[in-house]
């Protein structure tokens, strides 16, 4: 089974389509296929499908539904001639369990990647480590779980993805910064400046990457708007680490150069 959860939802089997085309079997099978292996239990499901406010008839229904993804199972198990649907969507005490390779839901493929690229990342091996981010990145097509209309399990599952994903994002942009791709990143750097307008992490990187592309002034503009914004939405300033990074920009000082990268990681660290 392959099932795509970091973008709009689906699930094949054997180049057959097992996706669910109802809201709630879809919830049921995308949070099954985020704890691939695990044990759902059935409250928790049922939290996933009603909330707070779950019908007497919740436990039916949600057999129900499980009936459905075992006969969408059933259907692609057959066309190949093997394998019984309750192998793959289990039945454990208390609850229910999907058994398929991790590397066939892509937030588990992503997770296995990028785990990697950090391991070169932190061994210094920024060519490995910028690789292999980057083809972790690559499995994204769009938000996580974006066409399914998620209960608060699944909210936390797509925050936390979404958080993940611009955690390896900005390794993967330290590892071409520490490769002296600071001209190639700048273009890149501006947008996500631009969705993530407080985000001082990526705001520095923009600022390095035009510093060191010949655009200081550009890096102070840069700066001094993410000043303006925290002063006038938060009365705060920015954080003693970005002040830091502004002064030695100032100074022209020779940390900001490529050779100096690991003496300004020092200060971000």
């Amino acid at each position: 089974m392959e099932i795509t959860v970091l973008g709009p939802f689906a699930a094949a089997m054997g180049g057959r389509s097992v996706t669910p085309t109802a809201p709630k079997p879809r919830q049921v099978l995308a949070l099954l296929a985020l704890q691939n292996r695990k044990v759902m239990s059935v409250p928790a499901l049922i939290e996933e499908l009603w909330g707070e406010k779950s019908p007497r008839s919740a436990l039916t229904t949600l057999q129900t539904y499980v009936l459905h993804l075992r006969r969408l199972i059933g259907a692609a198990l057959a066309e190949e001639g093997s394998g019984c649907p309750k192998d793959v969507l289990r039945t454990r005490f208390g609850g229910y369990l999907l058994d398929v390779d991790d590397d066939s839901v892509d937030a588990h493929r992503f997770e296995r990647i990028a785990s990697a690229g950090e391991q070169a990342f932190e061994l210094g091996d920024n060519e490995a480590a910028a690789r292999l981010l980057r083809s972790a990145l690559d499995l994204w097509n769009g938000r996580a779980l974006v066409d399914i209309a998620a209960g608060m399990p699944l909210e936390i599952e797509a925050i936390r993805l979404e958080e993940r994903r611009l955690g390896v994002l900005e390794t993967r942009i330290d590892a071409e910064l520490r490769l002296g791709r600071h001209q190639s990143l700048v273009s890149e750097l501006s947008g996500l400046v631009a969705r993530h307008a407080m985000n001082e992490n990526l705001r520095a990187k923009y600022m390095i990457a035009l510093y060191r592309s010949g655009r200081q002034w550009q890096a102070m503009e840069t700066y001094a708007a993410l000043r303006s914004t925290l002063i006038a939405e938060l009365a705060v300033e920015p954080s003693g680490r970005l002040q830091h990074l502004h002064q030695l920009m100032l100074r022209s000082d020779a940390a900001l150069d490529r050779s100096g990268v690991r003496e300004l990681e020092a200060h971000f660290a």
